[in-house]
């Protein structure tokens, strides 16, 4: 089978959140079981950058609406997969992040550059392209591609099936309804049952609406996004469509994410065994020296790496973050989102050298420090379609303390479980909650024999991508 996977994001030259990874994990994983896959991603700088001669192989013109023609490139990514790089560079040729200007404003023409890409995936999965290769299934990813399955349902020629998955339903691409024909969507699109949602036009409810197959990234969130509570609006079009809709739990690149062969660790895990976990005290001893924190053993040291904002908690975190240093425990935290949390981090740092650091931005080197040095990851999500870090963090003998919510039910099984736990887990989204469950990793901390279970429970569970892999596989034959 021929699959066309459109995306917005793929690491490492283009990622703003699991996305990102996922573009870049899932297709070698499918190519790995015989599908013949091609990734579709704007030539954004960073993509001309790497592959600054890729050859043009095919060229739409006029798309409709106000969406111009532009070409496509072909490259190959270092795993082997094809890449497919849809190259307008009035559109995408653009510094920093791919949906925000220098003001932090999403750039005022998002509907057409996106549309364009949903656009371009469309023509690629219909009679008109003239790519000498065509998808049996065009799969979207969020709001970014969601136009694409709309495009194949109200423009003829249509050959493809279409995949919609949701990463984070809270994203939808929202525009007023002029957008309608600057998209070069028909008036029968603008209705209850197409594109139209409360007199906008969505990206995200063309793609749920008009895909043959619905997923979303773990099965607690499959379920949760059919609630009114999380739903978002769109739970009533999810609990209609509830037939097509699966939840696959992502995978984890367990190459990039090895314990054993992590090349930003000082002390890598020699062994991928929990026997190995004395480097994790050397790496421990690195970490606080790098982050100015002080040098001790005896108390735990709990690590964050997140966006620092109310979706993922940090709220929550901020609140006792004081009491959890009088544990006595250490605090590392690197990430960056709104500037009331920034500013109530940097003052916990401030007021508590040696106990609490803090680096507001992103390092992929310090995020690996950290899930390999702390004895225990913080994770307190109101919601959490999937999460990424919380199984890097298992991986890494590091016992996560998550809200119980989307794909961190899914994965991490609370302690009280002595057969299978690996992490802790509470439910209300209240710091009082978060303050408990913290309060319960630290003293299980301080059990040795205890502490050794979890982490061995939480290092032998597969996070690979061959069980996603197979399941998308299965969703693409039923269509």
């Amino acid at each position: 089978m021929k699959i066309l996977f459109a995306t917005s994001e793929i690491a490492p030259w283009v990622k703003t959140g699991g996305l990102g990874d996922i573009a870049a994990a899932l297709p070698p994983a499918l190519r790995a079981r015989g599908l013949d896959v091609r990734v579709l991603v704007p030539y954004y700088p960073a993509l001309r950058e790497a592959f600054p001669d890729a050859p043009e192989v095919a060229h739409a013109g006029h798309l409709g609406g106000l969406l111009p023609g532009a070409a496509l490139r072909q490259a190959t990514a270092p795993d082997g997969t094809p890449l497919l790089l849809l190259d307008f560079p009035g559109y995408f040729n653009r510094p920093g992040n791919p949906y925000l200007g220098a003001d932090g404003r999403d750039w005022p023409d998002n509907h057409l550059r996106f549309g364009l890409l949903s656009r371009i995936a469309a023509w690629l999965g219909s009679e008109s392209s003239t790519l000498d290769w065509q998808p049996d299934i065009v799969h979207c990813n969020d709001w970014q591609t969601g136009l694409a399955p709309a495009y194949l349902q109200y423009l003829p020629g249509a050959r493809a099936k279409t995949v919609m998955t949701v990463h984070n339903l809270a994203f939808q691409g929202l525009f007023d309804h002029a957008s309608l024909y600057e998209l070069g969507l028909p008036d029968e699109a603008w209705h209850l049952h197409g594109v139209e949602y409360y007199g906008h036009l969505s990206f995200l409810k063309a793609g749920l609406r008009h895909a043959a197959a619905l997923t979303t990234v773990s099965p607690t969130y499959a379920l949760e996004i059919q609630t009114d509570e999380e739903g978002m609006g769109m739970a009533g079009l999810l609990r209609h469509r509830a037939d097509r809709l699966t939840g696959i739990l992502n995978g984890i690149d367990t190459e990039v994410w090895n314990p054993a062969t992590d090349v930003f660790l000082k002390e890598p895990y020699r062994h991928y065994r929990v026997t190995a976990l004395a480097a994790k005290r050397e790496n421990k001893a690195v970490l606080q020296r790098l982050a100015g924190l002080a040098v001790r053993d005896d108390r735990p040291l709990f690590g964050v790496v997140s966006r620092l904002t109310h979706q993922k908690g940090l709220d929550l975190l901020a609140e006792i973050a004081a009491t959890v240093l009088d544990l006595p425990a250490q605090l590392v935290v690197l990430g960056n989102g709104e500037a009331s949390l920034e500013a109530a981090f940097r003052a916990l740092a401030h007021d508590r050298p040696g106990e609490c650091a803090v680096t507001i931005g992103f390092s992929e080197a310090q995020a690996h420090r950290i899930e390999a040095a702390a004895d225990i990851f913080l994770m307190p999500s109101r919601f959490e379609p999937c999460g990424l870090n919380q199984m890097y963090s298992l991986r890494y003998g590091t016992p996560p303390v998550v809200r119980a919510t989307g794909g961190l039910a899914d994965t991490v099984v609370d302690a009280a479980d002595e057969r299978h736990g690996n992490g802790f887990v509470f439910r209300p989204a209240t710091a009082e909650a978060l303050l408990d469950a913290i309060r319960r990793a630290a003293s299980a901390w301080r059990d040795n024999k205890r502490w050794r279970q979890l982490q061995k429970a939480g290092m032998t569970r597969d996070f690979g991508w061959l069980e996603p892999a197979r399941r998308y596989e299965d969703i693409y034959r039923a269509l």
